[in-house]
């Protein structure tokens, strides 16, 4: 069973925008508090009563973000 939830965030032409590895979410936001609370908010409305066990997914799971950060500029 898994204890994370992975997302995979990466910032569109105006919003950042997250979407589940692990379940069927995609969400986005303009800045990424808002993102974080929009995926919180998915996640839950996604699980609501749903068996974790059917996402393999313990009863208390976390979530990571993985931030796409796009080119870098070297100075």
């Amino acid at each position: 069973m898994k204890q994370i939830i992975q997302f995979h965030v990466y910032k569109g032409d105006t919003y950042y925008i997250a979407e589940g590895i692990d379940v069927p979410v995609v969400t986005q936001a303009k800045n990424l508090d808002e993102l974080a609370k929009n995926i919180k908010e998915a996640v839950e409305l996604q699980l609501e009563d749903k068996n974790l066990a059917d996402f393999s997914l313990n009863p208390a799971p976390s979530v990571q973000i993985n931030l796409e950060l796009g080119s870098l500029s070297y100075a």
